[in-house]
């Protein structure tokens, strides 16, 4: 198995384990506020996953691009280093911010599905 298609398969494999439960219960709420509901939580899983994603995209290239600036010029190492703090303060900060927002949206729907 190539080493890029082992990582996709055991992410389905986990996947399709981890939604069987969900497949295995009963309707006990009305078709819509259920589907209301399982909208939530998707578009909230999705907000903090997208949000990761990117950010931990985002700090590995601002690391690398930092270390790379100081090893061409290790005069401005001071200098690069307080952005790159910054930078990744921010960036940190974003995804937080994306967390929240996933939390605001599963708990305004979860009042409603109360």
């Amino acid at each position: 198995m190539s080493k890029y298609l082992k990582p996709v398969f055991t992410l389905f494999f986990l996947a399709v384990m981890t939604s069987t439960p969900l497949l295995a219960q009963e309707a006990g709420l009305s078709d819509n506020r259920a589907s209301l509901f399982k909208w939530a939580l998707i578009i909230g899983g999705a907000i903090i996953t997208l949000a990761s994603s990117a950010g931990a995209y985002c700090q590995a290239k601002a690391i690398s691009s930092a270390a790379e600036g100081i090893s061409r010029n290790p005069a401005s190492a001071p200098h690069i280093r307080f952005l790159l703090i910054f930078g990744l303060v921010l960036i940190e900060t974003l995804v937080i911010y994306a967390l929240l927002i996933s939390i605001i949206i599963l708990m305004v729907q979860w009042g409603n599905f109360l």
